[in-house]
Formats: structure tokens, C-alpha cells, sequence
């Protein structure tokens, strides 16, 4: 028998190809001139605009279409992960995504009280910020020139910004409920062909109670995240050898 060491079919880690690296570049790149169009509009919108204009016109009009469109857009990421153009879980992905899809179409685009002036202009604000970092380290990581300062601004600013997008969210979800309690709506109630039932109202605290064991559990996984990536962890710490 020959003496030749036997070689192990350990799949290799494939580099994605120069296409998928153009899509994800295209759409990082994208997301981060949409966040920053949004991010313009809140400005314009409370720096710029008269009173009189913020009094006929509310923040959610002014800025409707640009958030349906890139807040909505994040849906494909869910495809990314799953099709393993990225490494990111699907699953976690998923829940990020759909919570922030919830807030927008289930909340704010359904009703009226949703798009409380409040909850809507911090949410906004905090995504705005997040997604333009986000994104603009996405993007650069693909063409591998990623400076210090985005990384610790990526693995940063979630401290602040996280907290502040839950409230904002929260608010909007609040004021919803509030709306679906005296107005039934989005609702299904028996008797009806279907045989079933469904409150919008109940839906909406679900939801607003599913925020309390998941998001310390993402707070905290960002931490994690931040420990591994700025260092200060144990799981930097190189390995002493042992003599």
C-alpha cells in the first residue's frame, strides 16, 4: 500500500464569487443612500420646515415612502442568509427583520395612532443612524477596506441607539393598541365562514411583551459581539501554552 497521507474532504470555506460580491455591495451600498435620505428628511423636517408646515403636514406623510421602501428592502437579507450568500442565522436575521417590518406595515401603516409623532420620529432617528453604520460596514467589508472607526462605531453605538429605536418602537406600538381597543380594527370575530377568530388588540401586546426576554437577549448578544470584535473578552485572550 502506498504511504501517502490520506486527504480529509473537510469542505473548504469558499470565497463568494465576484457577482454575489457586486449584489451585496449594490445592496449595502443602497441601503446606506436610502438611511441616509431618511436621516436628511428627519433634519429637514425639524430644522428646516416652518411650524406651519409640521402642523398640515406629520412626520409620517413626510417620510413615508423612503421608509416603506429600505425598511421593507430588508426582507432580502432574510434571503441572503438562508441561501448562504452571507453567514449571518436566518432565524436570528428573521426576527430582526420582521420585528422592524411589524412596526412599520403592522403599526404605523395601520393605524393612524401608530404613527405617533413621538414614537415614530425616535424610532426613526435611532434606525437611521444604526442602518447608515450598519450598512456602511457591510459595504466596506465586502471590498475588505474597513477603517478602525467604523468598526468601533458599528460595535458601538448599539449602546445608545438600541435602546432608544425598543422605545420609540414601543411608543408606536402603544398607541396602536390604544387605536385597535376602541376601533376593533384588523380584527376577526365570530360568527364568520372561516369559523375562527383574532384580535388585533391582543396581537399587539403579544408582541409588545415578546420585547422583554428577547431583547436583553439581543442587547446582550451585541455585547458579545462587541467583545469578540474590540476585544476586552475573554474569548480574544490568547491561549498560554503550556510548559
Amino acid at each position: 500500500m502506498s504511504s501517502k497521507a490520506v486527504k480529509t474532504n473537510k469542505p473548504a470555506s469558499k470565497e463568494p464569487s465576484t457577482l454575489t460580491k457586486l449584489y451585496l455591495f449594490a445592496y449595502n451600498a443602497g441601503q446606506v443612500v436610502g438611511w441616509s435620505y431618511i436621516l436628511w428628511q428627519l433634519v429637514d423636517y425639524y430644522v428646516l420646515r416652518t411650524p406651519e408646515f409640521r402642523a398640515q403636514v406629520t412626520l409620517w406623510d413626510f417620510t413615508r415612502l423612503a421608509v416603506i421602501i429600505f425598511q421593507n428592502a430588508a426582507f432580502v437579507e432574510i434571503l441572503n442568509a438562508s441561501f448562504g450568500l452571507v453567514k449571518s442565522n436566518p432565524v436570528v436575521t428573521g426576527f430582526q427583520v420582521f420585528s422592524r417590518m411589524m412596526v412599520v406595515v403592522g403599526v404605523v401603516m395601520a393605524t393612524p395612532h401608530g404613527q405617533s409623532l413621538t414614537g415614530s420620529a425616535i424610532a426613526l432617528l435611532a434606525w437611521a443612524i444604526t442602518e447608515i453604520i450598519r450598512y456602511g460596514y457591510y459595504a466596506l467589508n465586502i471590498i475588505k477596506v474597513v477603517p478602525h472607526f467604523v468598526v468601533f462605531l458599528r460595535y458601538t453605538t448599539f449602546i445608545v441607539l438600541y435602546p432608544i429605536g425598543v422605545t420609540g418602537e414601543l411608543l408606536c406600538f402603544w398607541w396602536a393598541q390604544s387605536y385597535a381597543r376602541e376601533n376593533s380594527v384588523w380584527s376577526v370575530v365570530m360568527p364568520n365562514k372561516w369559523n375562527a377568530t383574532f384580535s388585533y388588540f391582543g396581537f399587539l401586546w403579544i408582541v409588545m411583551l415578546g420585547y422583554i426576554p428577547i431583547f436583553p437577549q439581543l442587547y446582550l448578544h451585541m455585547f458579545a459581539q462587541r467583545r469578540k470584535i474590540l476585544g476586552g473578552g475573554s474569548a480574544t485572550a490568547p491561549k498560554k501554552k503550556a510548559n
